[in-house]
């Protein structure tokens, strides 16, 4: 039984923003979604960056080799990043988080590779779970038992984020994880996230079993919750080949 990615992104300007500075990727063998900060310009330029350095990576890939194309592919896009920088230094701070997973030639495992508060979650027999951890202020006062999760998604500062991808080393997170057939993941910005709480993300991904009508149905809750942000979607199913 070979297992294959089956992937649908949408994308939303939201209610608020003038532009959209998310970027993302929907393939075959990668997803990726990319979150733009820093003015409009150069956060639009450092998501779009990101994606277009990992979405060479949408190829076969050997199990041994998808850690490997990931750190490749983020560390191109630092590079990138920071030659935007030194070309004009109107751009400096500008930035971009990146969570992106990669899977297998065999569908026998897949990698995820991330940095910054975009978030990936996997639903697997009717369950959700986060499965990155937010680089964020808040999420680091969580961790030290300061604040309370709840407490968190109010937070002031709930936007700070202390990981991006802004043209400097950084440190972002690598897993490897074995895919299950049904399996269904849900890679987002903030502008979901922030707004749409978690059981309300499960009761969706289980309930649209079409992966653009879910997509859809996901920006539109983000809309109906006042849009503050710009809203990025991509719903990915694990299926059987054939």
């Amino acid at each position: 039984m070979t297992l294959k990615l089956r992937s649908v992104g949408a994308s939303d300007r939201g209610l608020i923003r003038s532009g959209n500075q998310d970027a993302l990727h929907a393939g075959t063998w990668l997803v990726a979604v990319a979150d733009g900060m820093g003015g409009m310009a150069a956060g639009d330029l450092a998501s779009t960056i990101a994606i277009d350095a990992v979405g060479p990576l949408d190829v076969e890939t050997p199990e041994d080799g998808l850690v490997a194309a990931l750190q490749g592919g983020i560390d191109l896009a630092t590079a990138r990043i920071r030659q935007a920088v030194a070309e004009d230094s109107d751009r400096r701070g500008m930035g971009t988080t990146l969570t992106a997973l990669l899977f297998a030639r065999t569908g026998s495992c897949l990698a995820l590779a991330h940095i910054g508060d975009s978030r990936a979650y996997l639903l697997r027999e009717g369950v959700l779970k986060q499965i990155t951890r937010d680089d964020t202020f808040v999420q680091m006062l969580v961790d030290q038992g300061v604040i309370s999760p709840d407490e968190a998604s109010s937070h002031p500062r709930r936007a700070v984020v202390t990981q991006a991808l802004q043209g400097e080393e950084v440190s972002p997170t690598y897993a490897t994880m074995v895919p299950w057939a049904g399996d269904r993941w849900l890679l987002c910005s903030d502008g979901l996230s922030n707004v749409v709480r978690p059981d309300t993300l499960a009761e969706v991904l289980a309930g649209h079993p079409d992966r653009g009508e879910c997509a859809q149905r996901l920006i539109d809750l983000a809309l109906r919750a006042g849009g503050p942000d710009n809203i990025t979607v991509i719903v990915a199913d694990v299926v059987v080949d054939g």
